[in-house]
């Protein structure tokens, strides 16, 4: 290669949740040892999009960010368009570095525990830069290697709860492996301006990137949606067939419902896109939600799971699926949630 090859100017993508971060990174990349900024995002799922539109030549990414956190932007993006990763991670956050690197991370730099990043703009630099020295085809052939089920999820949890929801469902996200292939929606009956701050505290306790869902994000294995209070959410397939979230209003088209976000809605979305992959699960609540679509996704093959008496604090809901006869198993909390794990590791998802 000769030597105005080894220099050709390098387009930078900046992913970083931090405005204050994404604006000294961008003055220290652009222009040193032959890089520009070609853009920058502030979490994974705009990255996603930057990095398809803009076709970096290498992306410097946070790893803790909210929507989509720098793990799952990964696997996506090595799905979709192979690009060399430069990870910026705390040092604290070792185990999390060696991850990013199993899915497919070039290299990374530690950020300072204190003030900027002034002290790793050399070493930044020179990473970005061995870019030009990268045999794009094997970074091709390793993404390649990752399990295609990382782009859309093996199965699917559906969850629904009410009165007692909120502590049941920690419990039950907190003891989920991250590495399952497994997306789960939630829908718990709560007010609007709640349920934001309720995801939040969802993902403070559990190894999945817990959000308040917006329409149209993307379900992929490791990510939770929690319905937005006053919206119903169902699992769509987009025009691109890739498996989105469609968050609703209250009056949106579809089967009546006493309650926003509905589970029954909710249910027989995942009954009508996904059949036997999915998983619907029916916890602690009051009244009969829940009901119907859990006969829908029985119907569709999938499996159908109610907490039991045992542990349910009101156990209104799942009492009333159970008298339909469509529920696969009546279990307490806990027997439950390792079923939900069973189900997303069975080898013989069709």
């Amino acid at each position: 290669m000769s030597g105005e090859g080894r220099r050709r100017t390098l387009r930078v993508l900046v992913v970083d949740d931090s405005a204050a971060s994404r604006d000294e990174l961008a003055r220290m990349l652009h222009g040193g040892d032959g890089l520009v900024v070609a853009g920058t995002a502030a979490d994974g799922e705009q990255g996603l999009a930057e990095a398809l539109r803009l076709a970096p030549d290498v992306v410097v990414l946070d790893l803790q960010m909210p929507r989509m956190d720098g793990f799952t932007f990964l696997r996506l993006l090595m799905a979709r368009r192979p690009t060399p990763v430069v990870v910026l991670s705390s040092q604290s956050r070792r185990a999390d570095v060696f991850k990013a690197l199993e899915l497919g991370a070039l290299d990374f730099v530690a950020r300072p525990e204190r003030g900027g990043l002034a002290p790793v703009r050399e070493e930044l630099l020179e990473k970005c830069a061995t870019v030009r020295a990268l045999r794009i085809q094997n970074l091709s052939a390793g993404a390649r290697a990752l399990d295609a089920r990382e782009l859309e999820p093996g199965r699917v949890a559906v969850v629904g709860a009410s009165t007692g929801g909120p502590s049941a469902l920690q419990r039950l996200l907190a003891a989920l492996p991250g590495e399952l292939p497994l997306a789960v929606l939630v829908a718990q009956h709560m007010p609007e301006r709640f349920t934001g701050a309720f995801a939040e505290r969802l993902a403070r306790g559990s190894h999945f990137s817990v959000v308040e869902a917006v329409d149209g994000d993307l379900v992929v294995a490791g990510r939770a949606l929690v319905a937005p209070g006053g919206h119903h959410l169902e699992l769509a397939r987009g025009a691109d067939g890739v498996l989105r979230a469609a968050v609703l209003p209250p009056g949106a088209p579809g089967p009546g419902a006493r309650h926003c976000p509905s589970i029954d809605r909710l249910f027989r979305s995942a009954a009508r896109v996904l059949g036997p992959r999915a998983c619907a699960a029916l916890l602690t609540g009051m009244g009969t939600d829940g009901r119907d679509g859990m006969a829908a996704v029985k119907a569709a093959g999938g499996l159908t799971l109610a907490e039991s008496e045992e542990t349910a604090v009101v156990y209104g809901m799942p009492q009333a699926a159970a008298e339909t006869g469509a529920v696969d198993a009546l279990l307490g909390l806990d027997a439950l949630t390792a079923r939900l794990v069973e189900f997303a590791r069975d080898a013989r998802a069709p």
